[in-house]
């Protein structure tokens, strides 16, 4: 990428709600590890739950997260603010700006879906819509926007994700390499996780995926990483996830679904977003590569042509 693309990069505006509620996730995020029992119970129900923490008086928040009132104060002057109220005013600003519409097709299909007796289906029906939704806000939408300007700054995009995110993670080298051909997808494959990762430096991204249970090889990618200066994208399933303290943009997205597995549903719809705006916002040439690709592809015989 040209050094005139790396220099525009600008930083998010910490002026705006959904910014300033990022800020103080990241401050909850990297405190968590060394909070104490009753904090760590306030801190997390604090990082899932920012509508109620927004509009419901600090009592029932305590009860729901089942502390006292006075521990969430102690949070919140624990991050620096004077009192809970001002603490809670981040979370009203930031949840106030509103999520993006999404279109109505969802609700069609959903009516759809609401004519079977098939409950299976319809829980994941219902899941899978709600992963989607909590995903499209406009919190998401300007950490979007970072993210892409990150990428098309970065010398060299290293991608991560091990066992359950490997699909993930093979998604987002495959389609993203297309139109940026300095993305690399890290296996680790025989000991080779270090081999793969000396090349990234300062200058560098690393996009990590990861889920709970955490896999060892993707901690161990970040601080290989951290080490060397790279900044880190992660996508995890929560603020408390251990992927999250260094990283340089957090995307917590939702995972929940009846399946035995966690969905990466949004994940995949995330990797898309991303991509998706570093091309519309990229260089010229992101586009020339693409279709360059195409190109090569039906030249090779690579696709099958309808008759």
């Amino acid at each position: 990428m040209l050094e005139k693309d790396r220099r525009d990069v600008k930083e998010p505006d910490t002026d705006s709600g959904p910014a300033r509620l990022h800020a103080v996730n990241r401050q909850l995020a990297e405190a968590y590890p060394e909070l104490s029992p009753q904090l760590k119970l306030a801190a997390g129900y604090v990082l899932e739950h920012p509508v109620e923490i927004a509009f419901q008086s600090i009592r029932k928040s305590a009860t729901a997260a089942a502390v006292t009132a006075s521990t969430l104060v102690r949070l919140a002057k624990r991050l620096g603010f004077d009192s809970f109220d001002q603490f809670r005013e981040v979370f009203q600003s930031a949840v106030q700006a509103g999520p993006v519409e999404l279109s109505g097709r969802a609700n069609q299909l959903r009516s759809l879906a609401s004519q079977t007796d098939d409950q299976v289906f319809l829980d994941v029906g219902d899941a899978a819509f709600d992963n989607i939704g909590r995903l499209f806000t406009a919190d998401n939408q300007q950490r979007v926007r970072d993210a892409a300007r990150r990428l098309l700054a970065a010398e060299k995009i290293a991608v991560v994700g091990f066992r359950d995110t490997f699909a993930c993670a093979y998604h987002f080298a495959y389609v993203g390499r297309i139109a940026m051909p300095n993305i690399q997808l890290i296996r680790g494959q025989e000991g080779g996780l270090l081999t793969e990762l000396a090349p990234f430096s300062e200058g560098d991204v690393v996009v990590a995926f990861g889920f709970e249970p955490y896999c060892a090889e993707t901690m161990r990618a970040l601080e290989i990483t951290r080490a060397a200066g790279v900044s880190a994208i992660v996508v995890t399933d929560t603020m408390r996830s251990p992927l999250v303290p260094g990283a340089t943009i957090t995307f917590p997205v939702a995972n929940a679904t009846p399946h035995f597995f966690p969905s990466i549903l949004s994940a995949i719809t995330l990797i898309e977003v991303l991509l998706a705006e570093c091309v519309a916002f990229g260089p010229d040439d992101l586009v020339d590569n693409v279709a360059s690709f195409e190109s090569r592809m039906r030249a090779m015989g690579a696709y099958v042509e309808q008759g």
